[in-house]
């Protein structure tokens, strides 16, 4: 079975994560803005080939979780990791609150039937981690989830830890690599670019009164990512802590890991069989003479 590459932000599989632990920042001697952004060109350059090889081979599938709190960058990220692919090898999906008719169904249901096909990226934008992270910190939305009775709701939290364990192992079975990105903003830094979006009238539009009104439960949240992390990062289905307050060098970290996790695939252009070979002479030699 799969198992992901090494990275400085790697969740080790072992229960140990502290999110007070996970930086923020990035390191001293990381690439200054211009250069991060030079390096990501490169990359997504290189990317672009992989995603190639990757429809061609048409064995797996990548799947790219994206977790963060608000103003972490989400959006930029994903944009500036698939801008310059075939937009043809990308999925996006972006969960917001579950309709009625998702609420009908098991908490997975909704991102399962969103999954990448073989040979595809599939990127969430938010996915089913919502339901043991918002939901966690604002237990009160269990009660429009029509639920069998729970003798004790916080079976509810290790249930659904044990759920996403087995999809994920699942998912990894069947040649889907899933790969989980945890951008981690500070609280100052998520502060300032709040005010950005009220400072600057091209930010306007993304602002938002609730965002703000989350920040009081910015300890709760950071329970619940310790707590999911912990649970669920696996080799075959890890997490990844990248620090989030510089956004090119956030960007800059998740294209290097996603690049490095298909080269770990070994994928390749399909070899041509000999009688095929044999057909595509024929089918030459018939086009060349077709206009004498």
């Amino acid at each position: 079975m799969f198992e992901a590459s090494a990275s400085p932000y790697l969740v080790p599989y072992d229960g140990s994560f502290k999110v007070a632990a996970a930086p923020t920042k990035k390191p001293e001697g990381a690439p200054k803005k211009k250069q991060a952004k030079k390096q990501l060109k490169a990359i997504i350059a290189e990317l672009s080939e992989l995603q190639k090889m990757l429809y061609a081979y048409d064995k797996y599938a990548v799947l790219c979780v994206f977790q963060a709190m608000d103003a972490a960058g989400k959006d930029g990220t994903i944009r500036a990791v698939t801008t310059g692919i075939n937009p043809a090898g990308f999925q996006v999906h972006s969960f917001k609150q579950p309709s009625a008719e998702e609420l009908d169904h098991d908490f997975l249901w909704r991102t399962t039937i969103g999954l990448p096909e073989r040979g595809r990226i599939g990127v969430f934008n938010r996915s089913y981690y919502e339901e043991v992270l918002v939901v966690k910190v604002h237990p009160g939305i269990l009660n429009n989830q029509r639920l069998p009775e729970l003798d004790n709701q916080n079976d509810i939290w290790a249930s659904r830890y044990e759920s996403i364990r087995n999809h994920e192992k699942h998912l990894a079975q069947n040649g889907i690599i899933v790969l989980k990105f945890w951008l981690n903003v500070s609280k100052d830094e998520q502060k300032q670019r709040f005010l950005a979006r009220l400072d600057e009238p091209e930010k306007n539009w993304k602002f938002s009164k609730s965002d703000v009104e989350e920040r009081a439960y910015w300890d709760d949240y950071m329970t619940a990512y310790e707590d999911a992390i912990k649970a669920t990062s696996r080799p075959w289905a890890p997490w990844y802590a990248i620090p989030a307050d510089s956004k090119s060098y956030m960007r800059l970290q998740v294209a290097s890991i996603l690049a490095d996790n298909l080269k770990r695939l070994h994928i390749s252009y399909p070899t041509v069989k000999p009688e095929t070979k044999a057909m595509f002479a024929e089918m030459r030699d018939f086009l060349t003479k077709e206009d004498r």
